[in-house]
Order: C-alpha cells, then sequence, then structure tokens
C-alpha cells in the first residue's frame, strides 16, 4: 500500500510519477476514494423518459441500475441481488416494474422493494424482514439540465456545489436551445488496454495533441476549422473541483465541414447567444471532462462520454451522440453520422488517442521506466485567474 500519495505527484513543479498509472495499489484507493465518493454520471433524462424505464452502467466497478419507477421518480441501486450478489438486471435498457434473480427467483420492485421471496415460509419460516433486503441504493442522486449524476457519499456537498463553475460550460453543451438535447440512440462500447486517466486527462486540457495525433485525419479534410492548425488559439479553463474545460477562439467553427450542420449552427447562432449570454462571444467550449471521468466533445461532433475503469490498465469506454432536441430530423442524423465518422470505435480521431494511451500506459509497467517521472510543466507559472 502506498503511505503518501503527495509524493508521486510534483504539482509545484509539474512532475508525476508513472506509478500513478499502472500500480494495483494505487488504483484501488482510487476507487475508495474517488469512485466511491465523487458524484458520477449516469445517464441523460432521454434515454429513462417513461416511468419503469431502466439504464444499467457502473459506478467506478459497481454496477448500478438507474431506474424510473411507477409514480415517475428516478433512482440508482446497486446491480446485485442482496441474497447471493448476483447481476440482477441483464440488459443494457428497457422497461419493468420488477426484477427477478435468475439464481434463486428473489424478486424487486422499481422502487427497489423486496417484493417476493421463493419458500419465504417453509425456508425462512417468515422470519426474513423482507423490507431490510431491498435493492442497495445510491447515497445521493440529481440531474443538472437532463443529466443524472449520483454518489455514494452521504456527506458529498450536493450536485450543484460539486459542479460549480463547470455548470455554464455545460449548458454550451446540453442546453442552448429550448427542450436540451436528446441522446441519439444506445451508446457506443469499446475496451481500451489504457488506464483511465490518460483519456479523462486528454480530454481535460490536451489541445497541444491535435496538430499532431491526428494530423493524418485533419488532412482528410474532416476536421473543425479549429482543429485544422498546429498553434492553439483559445484557453484551457478550471473550473474547480477537477473539472475541466478547453475553449477556442469565439469566432472559431467546432462543427463539423458538414453543410446542413454548418447552416444550422448559423441559423440558431442568435439564439444561442441569448440563452447563453454575453459570455458565449467571449469564450467556445471545445471539450472538456467533469471529474473524473466524463467527458464531452463539439470538435467535429456532438458527442460525451464515460471512462469506466476495469483494472489499472483497462478502460471501457461508452460514448453517445446527441442534438439539440429543437433540431429538426434530418439535422440529428446529420449529427448522428458525424459522430460516427469522427470518434467512436471507428472513428478517424478516436482510433489516433487510442494507440497513443495505449502505449503510454504499457510503458508505465517497466521498472527502469517507474523510476523517472512525467513532465507536466506546460504553462506551469503562468496561470491567470479571471
Amino acid at each position: 500500500m502506498i503511505s503518501n500519495l503527495k509524493e508521486l505527484v510534483d504539482a509545484d513543479n509539474g512532475l508525476v510519477s508513472r506509478r500513478i498509472y499502472i500500480e494495483r495499489d494505487i488504483y484501488e484507493q482510487e476507487l475508495e476514494q474517488i469512485y466511491a465518493r465523487c458524484w458520477l454520471f449516469l445517464c441523460h433524462e432521454t434515454q429513462i423518459p417513461l416511468a419503469g424505464d431502466f439504464f444499467s452502467t457502473y459506478m467506478g466497478e459497481d454496477p448500478v441500475v438507474v431506474w424510473r419507477d411507477s409514480q415517475g421518480k428516478v433512482n440508482a441501486f446497486l446491480n446485485a441481488c442482496r441474497h447471493r450478489g448476483n447481476r440482477l438486471c441483464r440488459a443494457d435498457s428497457g422497461n419493468s416494474a420488477s426484477f427477478t434473480c435468475a439464481y434463486h427467483g428473489w424478486a424487486y420492485a422499481n422502487d427497489g422493494n423486496l417484493l417476493a421471496v421463493p419458500n419465504l415460509d417453509d425456508a425462512y419460516y417468515n422470519q426474513l424482514e423482507k423490507d431490510q433486503w431491498g435493492l442497495v441504493p445510491v447515497a445521493q442522486i440529481d440531474n443538472y439540465k437532463g443529466l443524472y449524476f449520483a454518489t455514494f457519499d452521504s456527506s458529498t456537498p450536493p450536485l450543484l456545489d460539486y459542479l460549480g463553475g463547470m455548470t455554464w460550460y455545460l449548458d454550451v453543451f446540453f442546453d442552448r436551445r429550448e427542450g436540451g438535447i436528446e441522446v441519439l440512440g444506445p451508446p457506443q462500447k469499446w475496451t481500451v488496454p489504457c488506464n483511465w486517466k490518460f483519456p479523462a486527462e486528454n480530454f481535460a486540457g490536451d489541445a497541444y495533441h491535435a496538430g499532431w495525433t491526428h494530423i493524418s485525419a485533419i488532412a482528410t479534410g474532416y476536421g473543425s476549422n479549429a482543429s485544422n492548425r498546429q498553434r492553439w488559439t483559445g484557453s484551457v479553463v478550471s473550473p474547480g473541483n477537477g473539472h475541466c474545460m478547453v475553449a477556442i477562439g469565439p469566432d472559431d467553427v467546432a462543427e463539423p465541414p458538414v453543410p446542413e450542420i454548418l447552416a444550422y449552427e448559423k441559423e440558431i447562432q442568435l439564439e444561442v447567444q441569448g440563452r447563453l449570454g454575453p459570455r458565449i462571444k467571449r469564450i467556445n467550449p471545445l471539450f472538456g471532462t467533469v471529474f473524473p471521468n466524463f467527458s464531452l466533445n463539439r470538435a467535429p461532433a456532438h458527442t460525451f462520454r464515460v471512462w469506466h475503469p476495469k483494472g489499472p490498465d483497462k478502460t471501457e469506454v461508452w460514448l453517445w451522440a446527441y442534438a439539440d432536441k429543437a433540431a429538426s430530423p434530418d439535422i440529428k442524423q446529420a449529427m448522428r453520422l458525424a459522430s460516427l465518422r469522427s470518434f467512436g470505435v471507428s472513428g478517424a480521431f478516436e482510433q489516433d488517442d487510442m494507440d497513443n494511451w495505449q502505449q503510454c500506459t504499457e510503458t508505465c509497467r517497466g521498472v527502469v521506466s517507474r523510476r523517472y517521472q512525467l513532465n507536466m510543466q506546460m504553462g506551469l507559472g503562468h496561470e491567470t485567474r479571471r
């Protein structure tokens, strides 16, 4: 067990130990101290619009089911039967008034209460206290602009306090038109052999890589005008609590060079500016990460994703395309196709990133490699407060 984690990160000098990306003890502490305590993204409200709708996901490595009960209230529970711990819900999403465990038949209502137990009278002699053996709920659940988050820690500050200054940046992605956004279908899912912190940090503030990592994809002409350059004009914003956002210049275009999408963005420009306020004329958010593992991106497609940790050297990626709910069906289809071409399992930009994150993780396995720190000094000492 690592006795002093602070020795691994020298923030004053911009140096980080490779050990944080590969060692099991550190990873286990991350699950305990980060994933079991922070607010974690679950799903968007458009994925569970009706009573009985559910969505299966993870909080850290804990399986969770987000379930709208028969009265319409959204709850989240550990997706595990209280009897022997069998995974209760096996489906990715759907609608149900109850779940019955495939192992011994314990059944639970969509409010989490234990409904039925086989052989309650002759095996438990009617002494089982059913009201004590319902599904284990998260400690807190809340939503911001349709984005549902939860935490296992009852002492964690409220969601709005946790998001803090990040809320306006979330509005730029998810609340720029009346009605907000809708998710365009189920997520793409795939596994990358890398530590979860590499992609989370990449989306948090690494505009540096775009002109090098993605030079081949950019050469195809599919990148936005913001990504088609090696010299970055913009800023990296730190709203607090570990959240981070990369922004481009207010006159830069984040959207892909798809004529119907560019025309749509021009058509709604005044509406968006009126809704988001004068700040949108000074800063243009592009991509970022809500700590620890919820990332969003507008270049060159509208997507958001979760980096699910699956060990110190494995990350399961879930990616969704989305569009303004008020957009036409044709624009929504164009947004969906743009996301598939740029990001996701077969996306031109995604392939570049995954290869780098894998190689970064693999070099950390070396005994000698771990003796040398990584350089995180870019911009150190030149921060500005606004």
